[in-house]
């Protein structure tokens, strides 16, 4: 029965977990500097600033072996494990729930539900990620030069953890993940570009300060992916930063704004 998996079923849904492809896709980012000491206050232990206090705001689209097809959006900022560079996932955003649950239990990915849309123009790129009636992420960019196809590699820092069953804590330390990606690229844009943040209370990207823009890229290629888990972070130590990369629940109190209405 498919509550209960057989042997070979487990197989090829491992194989899924363990091999995921991201293909065909298409990813517009535009890197900007902040403020070195909001990154530092943002970056989890035992993550560390990288040598330049670079943000990647990214939206885009692609297929899968193990989600299907999907949009999304995310924030990444440049930070450092045991001398090795990457980007920590701050903030992360899908359009619907298959690849939301696929990365938050895989690799621990901030993922939350949002829309999102990426256009073309001639050379002229946009896109934005919008959640809650806010448009969070909002990216224009010119992108005049074709940089051509290379292969190259990316990391990116995530942790995985989860509140204890009766809501006080962590039920456990956080699990810091390492996920490398071989990215095969078949297309490259460069140009400048702008990029908006903006925040509520679930989403506070307005936090970070767009202090000046780098570049702005487009790329055309595949992403093959595979996770591993390098590091420990007790729990008291990691429950800030987890109610952080959450909604926060005790804003959803639509029981008190009732009561409140009863009783005016």
């Amino acid at each position: 029965m498919g509550f209960v998996k057989q042997p070979e079923e487990i197989a090829r849904i491992e194989q899924a977990l363990a091999h995921p492809r991201f293909v065909n896709g298409e990813m517009l980012s535009v890197d900007f500097l902040t403020d070195p000491e909001v990154l530092a206050h943002v970056l989890p232990p035992p993550l560390q600033p990288a040598d330049e206090p670079r943000v990647t705001a990214m939206v885009g689209r692609w297929q899968s072996n193990c989600v299907g097809d999907f949009f999304g959006g995310a924030i990444y900022v440049a930070a450092r494990h045991e001398g090795v560079d990457g980007d920590y996932v701050l903030a992360m955003y899908m359009d619907n729930d298959i690849p939301t649950i696929y990365g938050r239990d895989l690799f621990g990915e901030p993922k939350k539900l949002a829309d999102s849309q990426l256009h073309r123009h001639g050379d002229v790129f946009t896109g934005h990620v919008d959640r809650g009636g806010v448009r969070l992420i909002e990216l224009h960019a010119q992108l005049p030069t074709d940089l051509g196809a290379f292969d190259t590699e990316g990391i990116n820092y995530n942790f995985k953890a989860r509140p204890s069953a009766d809501g006080i804590g962590l039920q456990e330390d956080a699990i810091l993940t390492k996920a490398t990606f071989d990215t095969r690229v078949t297309r490259a844009l460069q140009g400048t570009g702008s990029v908006t943040l903006r925040g509520t209370v679930h989403d506070p990207l307005d936090e970070l300060p767009i202090l000046s823009v780098q570049r702005a890229v487009f790329l055309e290629c595949d992403l093959i992916g595979a996770c591993e888990a390098i590091a420990t972070v007790p729990a008291a130590v990691f429950a800030p930063y987890h109610h952080g990369r959450h909604d926060d629940w005790s804003a959803l109190d639509t029981e008190a704004l009732v009561l409140a209405a009863v009783a005016g």
